[in-house]
């Protein structure tokens, strides 16, 4: 592949909660320096050779089976450490970038590692696509954008402390599945992963990125849902309580909350009254 760079026209992507603004690869990626940062999202992926990545304070050394994210105005700059240092990236916005980015648990600019090194499929696809700028065009574009967003999630290697992590969450996650129908205190689970509450606290907001109550509770309503189609002749507060909740009064306030209706309403939507 030659060194490319295509400008996709944005007039009418600009709606859409996600277009790509540039779509790039250099066989050799010169010194780059911004001291005032990029107005886009980036994403790149080093495909061969080393280059240093500085932003503000921090330092990264990216390599093949690396990839780092530049989130808008953040100053960086970065270099090549080898004679090659070949590059593929794409720039991107809108509404949903900074969301779709945090799904893949990415929250700041930095760099991250990939389970393969290969170039991700979508930012292949679409340096291979027409370079037009043709509406459909620019809207394949921004269905790959999404595919490639969407696939971070499980192409990016966790970071080795969050790798550790999410090991010692696994019993508790599995401890909460199996008590779901019984009260659950905090010292309990914390018990099962031998740290302290407020350490499982900690755990619970950096691994599941929620707390362990809203965690909980969305576990039950969930399997409320089953028991609703499993046990269609039972009452709302036989229901709630199979799924752990003693109050069914919170019960209907928790499933409202997170899925827009009461449970009643839920069970005629899907004909399981």
């Amino acid at each position: 592949m030659r060194s490319t760079m295509i400008f996709s026209e944005m007039e009418e992507t600009l709606p859409l909660p996600l277009y790509a603004t540039t779509i790039g690869y250099w066989e050799h990626q010169e010194e780059t320096e911004r001291p005032a940062g990029f107005p886009d999202y980036q994403l790149h992926q080093v495909l061969g050779g080393k280059g240093e990545l500085q932003i503000r304070d921090k330092s990264y050394v990216a390599g093949p089976g690396d990839i780092f994210f530049l989130y808008p105005d953040v100053p960086h700059s970065y270099a090549p450490l080898s004679r090659e240092w070949e590059l593929a990236w794409i720039s991107f916005n809108g509404r949903e970038a900074a969301q779709m980015l945090l799904y893949a648990g990415i929250r700041e600019s930095g760099m991250g590692s990939l389970r393969a090194q290969p170039i991700l499929k979508p930012l292949e696809e679409m340096l291979t696509l027409s370079y037009g700028n043709e509406l459909q065009d620019n809207l394949e574009r921004s269905k790959l954008l999404y595919s490639l967003l969407l696939d971070l999630k499980r192409s990016l290697l966790p970071a080795s402390n969050e790798d550790n992590e999410l090991e010692r969450m696994k019993p508790v996650l599995q401890y909460i599945e199996l008590h779901l129908h019984r009260p659950l205190l905090l010292k309990e689970l914390a018990e099962v992963a031998e740290v302290s509450p407020q350490y499982l606290c900690r755990l619970f907001q950096r691994t599941v990125r929620e707390r362990p109550v809203a965690y909980i509770n969305k576990q039950r309503v969930n399997r409320s849902k089953q028991l609703m189609f499993s046990s269609r002749g039972q009452r709302v507060y036989e229901i709630a309580q199979r799924a752990g909740f003693e109050n069914v009064s919170y019960f209907c306030a928790v499933f409202k909350r997170l899925t827009g209706m009461q449970p009643e309403e839920w069970r005629r939507l899907h004909g399981l009254d």
